[in-house]
């Protein structure tokens, strides 16, 4: 049986059960590895480990397993521990017999203590024994599990402590333990006494998150506390005679490395897995804290090309990288010296707190060279700081004055803060759907010391009572507490309104275009031919060939903003590129409006915010892999811009009763599929665009591959334009639109679903005069009136569209079959799949399932010869596609020139 197995069967409460041993209320039982008199050995039953505080113990410092727990209850080698819990788990199987071994605790000799080891292994046993507990102390926190994840931080994936200042009391109080933390800082003894007359400590790092600072042998030699009560003053506390990095020395054949500002940066950047797969992460002790301990891990790097500072977009950080910049690059010339762009008065954790971790990875692949001035009098060389601020996220700043005493901070959601008049008060995880009452998890703190308690604030005599126990326990007026008690009060209604009012409305896009790329953006949309101009654009950012349908997409895609929105099915055989058709126009649309989705489950549409999808881009890479009840959604918010389900609702006091969860639209979507022909009420609801699969356009793909290959495309200049469109789509509006040529077109009556046909068209006009907007005229109302050029725009580029929706062969089907006629020397000639296969140079599978559709549509007949294996096929129908398509391009030109 493999040890992880053994780990995953036999738990720890079961290995107790079996040596007859019980722990208390606490989990803790007298350490049986030693002479214990009290119960010293805390059992951890999520982590399946066991801890014993007394530096006594043959096990100090260490946290065992049950295959450990074995091995030192029964003074046996790991071979035997192994075999004996194989045996707990299966009765049946017989243990071999257990050979005691001989060590200094069977001679009667001294124990193996902190004391036999030198000062320094002393300090590595003793900051391991101390940061294990602090680790199994977050499983024990709900606040410190709050504010981890409040920072974005995973405790599961990253070694993350927390210190309560809970170690030295009650039963865990030790004396050796007392002395240790005293002897290495952990404890101060600040002369004070306890109520009982005996001395009182301060914790260090009380209410703190954890972190080990590790030497070159990986061994823990440091600690870093970082407050999760104040993110101003006082945040950082290292422990004294501070030795080791964060997280560890880079390793050897370190060829990249990534230097940032704080730990809880590094944290961040360690959890991304791409990030730590390409680069090497090294914590500073802030923008002075490049200590001589990093210089030298540094030095150790003998394979090292570059270096990354991903400092805070500060001047702080700037000024950081303007000075130990040159001061690398005189001590190793040969260096690459690099420096991440990082948006103003950001840092690394609050890029990852406010968007996805993709931003990280995108900031450190547009990281800038920093430039240096050499100085020709023989002294070290100049950085001169210049980052382009093109790939900078541009975000809604608004302006934020000094807020009052009065004030709430609600920057972090999950941690609200209030500064009274007598004390300071945090508020954790406060609940805004709580109408009937204000129940709340508060901390209170006084100087040095501080309470945590619950209360509901609409509850008059436990309110008077918490101040009572607050002031006796703080050394504070009670009067006071309640005054700002009653404040907080207010303060927290208000905020629950205003978010309960932001859950129930729509909300507008926090990112604001600059002023100076707005009036580019507004240049350009004022311009003469928008529409092809964009189309250029639209190429310049990577689409190659597709004219036609690569606007018809941006058209629809820009629609999303609006009243009217568009769909689109992109359909095409597999490998013809939809797929990248569909992601280059959706990252023309500004990221903040577009969802993408890969897969969706059957009911996840139904269960999210109600305001979730509004006015929102919707982009399905596959639709086949989309169940018929996804569908169904999907469907619904495209023709009613609403979903209503009756279901069963659970209410804050855990009481569940029928409801009903409406999620609501209007949404725009883009969506690919490789069967378009059986998606009848979708093809019906969108635009169908066949993918050119043609000789000429392979060609042009295979063109644009080779200069991608060859270096001759830039891709920031692709980057650059997207991000030009991105803009131009924020600054439009979505006005009325009024077509007083409506009732002067008409299309084609042998279209297929032709009512719902003509609204698309209508609403497709629509959209071409929105994004003209900024040349369109407005009536009285302020409705944007379409002018004729707006409707011949919209049918050049609908044009195809149409014709597929007067075609019954969806779009792959047609392009194969009139490359087979064109193939064809003679109306009477026979053809076999194979030579066909040959001739187009497409897949059996594809030019079976061709050939099917065409069987069962009655353009081609199979006949047999010979000996009936041989099958050959012959055209029945010859349709004239050329002249349809003429007629009708004629017909709507026709139309359009006599208004």
């Amino acid at each position: 049986m493999e040890i992880q197995e053994i780990k995953q069967r036999l738990t720890m409460a079961e290995l107790i059960k079996h040596y007859g041993l019980k722990a208390d209320k606490q989990n803790r039982l007298k350490c049986p590895f030693h002479n214990d008199k009290t119960p010293s050995l805390q059992l951890y039953y999520k982590t399946q480990t066991a801890f014993c505080f007394s530096t006594n113990c043959t096990t100090h410092g260490k946290a065992i397993d049950v295959i450990d727990f074995i091995l030192y209850y029964e003074k046996c080698t790991k071979h035997e521990a192994i075999k004996k819990a194989e045996s707990i788990i299966n009765p049946t199987t017989q243990a071999p017999p257990i050979s005691k071994q001989t060590n200094e605790t069977d001679k009667g000799g001294s124990l193996n203590t902190v004391e036999n080891q030198n000062p320094v292994k002393q300090k590595v046993m003793f900051l391991e024994r101390m940061f294990t507990y602090f680790k199994n102390a977050v499983h024990n926190s709900k606040p410190a599990r709050e504010y981890i994840e409040s920072r974005n931080l995973d405790y599961k994936q990253i070694e993350i402590g927390y210190n309560a200042g809970q170690f030295h009391h009650g039963a865990r109080k030790d004396e050796s333990l007392i002395n240790d933390c005293l002897k290495y800082g952990i404890l101060l003894d600040l002369g004070l006494k306890s109520r009982t007359g005996e001395t009182a400590y301060k914790p260090f790092g009380k209410w703190c998150l954890c972190f080990a600072l590790r030497n070159s042998n990986h061994e823990i030699t440091g600690l870093y506390f970082r407050s999760t009560l104040s993110d101003k003053e006082q945040r950082h506390f290292y422990l004294r005679d501070r030795s080791g990095l964060y997280p560890n020395y880079p390793k050897a054949e370190t060829q990249k490395l990534i230097l940032t500002e704080s730990i809880i940066d590094a944290a961040s950047l360690l959890q991304q897995e791409e990030i730590k797969s390409k680069y090497e992460i090294l914590s500073l002790y802030g923008t002075n804290g490049l200590t001589e301990e990093h210089q030298t891990a540094i030095q150790k790097l003998k394979h090292l090309t570059e270096i990354i500072f991903f400092l805070n977009g500060d001047e702080a950080g700037n000024k950081a990288v303007a000075k130990y910049a040159p001061m690398l690059k005189s001590e190793y010339p040969n260096l690459k010296v690099t420096s991440v762009a990082v948006p103003e008065n950001e840092d690394v954790n609050s890029l990852l707190q406010g968007h996805s971790p993709e931003i990280l990875t995108h900031l450190i692949e547009t990281r800038k060279e920093v430039d240096f001035i050499l100085s020709s009098d023989g002294e070290p060389p100049q950085a001169d700081i210049f980052l382009s601020s093109e790939n900078s996220i541009e975000k809604e700043k608004p302006e934020q004055p000094k807020a009052p005493v009065t004030g709430l901070d609600t920057t972090n959601p999950y941690n609200l803060k209030y500064k009274g008049n007598e004390a300071s008060y945090q508020i954790k995880g406060f609940r805004t759907d709580q109408p009937d009452s204000l129940k709340i998890t508060i901390q209170i703190i006084a100087e040095a010391s501080g309470i945590t308690l619950k209360l509901d604030l609409y509850e008059y005599k436990q309110v008077e009572s918490s101040c009572k126990l607050i002031a006796g326990k703080l050394g504070l007026r009670k009067d006071a507490i309640e005054a700002d008690l009653m404040q907080l009060t207010t303060l927290l209604e208000q905020y629950r309104d205003k978010q309960q009012f932001k859950a129930n409305g729509r909300q507008e896009s926090k990112i604001q275009v600059p002023a100076a790329t707005a009036t580019k953006c507004i240049e350009f949309l004022k311009a003469e031919k928008l529409i092809p101009r964009i189309n250029e654009l639209i190429g310049k950012a990577g689409i190659t060939g597709e004219e036609t349908n690569r606007i018809l997409l941006f058209v629809i895609a820009s629609s999303y903003k609006m009243n009217d929105t568009l769909h689109a099915l992109i359909q095409g055989s597999s490998g013809s590129g939809k797929t990248r058709l569909l992601k280059i126009i959706s990252h023309l649309m500004p990221d903040e409006d577009v969802k993408r989705y890969t897969r969706v489950t059957d009911n996840s549409f139904y269960n999210q915010d109600e305001y979730f999808f509004v006015n929102k881009l919707i982009c399905f890479e596959d639709l086949d892999g989309l169940k018929e009840d996804a569908q169904l959604a999907v469907r619904e918010l495209q023709s009613n811009d609403i979903l209503r389900t009756s279901t069963s609702i659970k209410d804050a006091s855990g009481k569940i009763s029928g409801g009903e969860r409406t999620v609501r639209g209007p949404i725009a979507s883009l969506a690919c599929t490789t069967r378009g022909e059986i998606y009848e009420d979708n093809i019906s609801r969108s635009f169908l665009i066949a993918v050119d699969e043609s000789k000429e356009q392979t060609l042009k793909i295979i063109r644009y591959q080779n200069e991608v290959s060859a270096g001759m495309i830039d891709p920031q200049e692709q980057k650059k334009t997207s991000q030009f469109i991105q803009n131009c789509i924020r600054l439009l509006k979505p006005y009325e639109v009024i077509n007083p040529y409506a009732n002067k077109i008409t299309l084609p009556e042998s279209a297929h679903k032709i009512r719902r046909l003509n609204e698309l068209y209508q609403s497709f006009v629509k959209q071409i005069t929105l994004l003209n907007q900024y040349q369109r005229k407005q009536d009285k109302q302020g409705r944007l009136i379409t002018e004729t050029e707006d409707l011949q725009t919209a049918c050049e580029i609908l044009f195809d569209s149409i014709v597929l929706k007067v075609d019954e062969l969806d779009g792959s089907l047609r392009q194969f079959f009139e490359r087979l006629k064109s193939h064809l020397k003679d109306k009477e000639q026979d053809f076999t799949q194979r030579e066909i296969r040959q001739t187009m140079n497409i897949s059996k599978a594809q030019c079976s399932r061709f050939f099917n559709h065409l069987q069962e549509m009655e353009y081609i007949t199979a006949k047999y010869s010979g000996n009936q294996r041989k099958v050959c096929y012959k055209v029945d129908y010859w349709d004239n596609y050329a002249k349809v398509r003429a007629q009708i391009k004629d017909d709507l030109m026709n139309q359009i020139a006599g208004l």
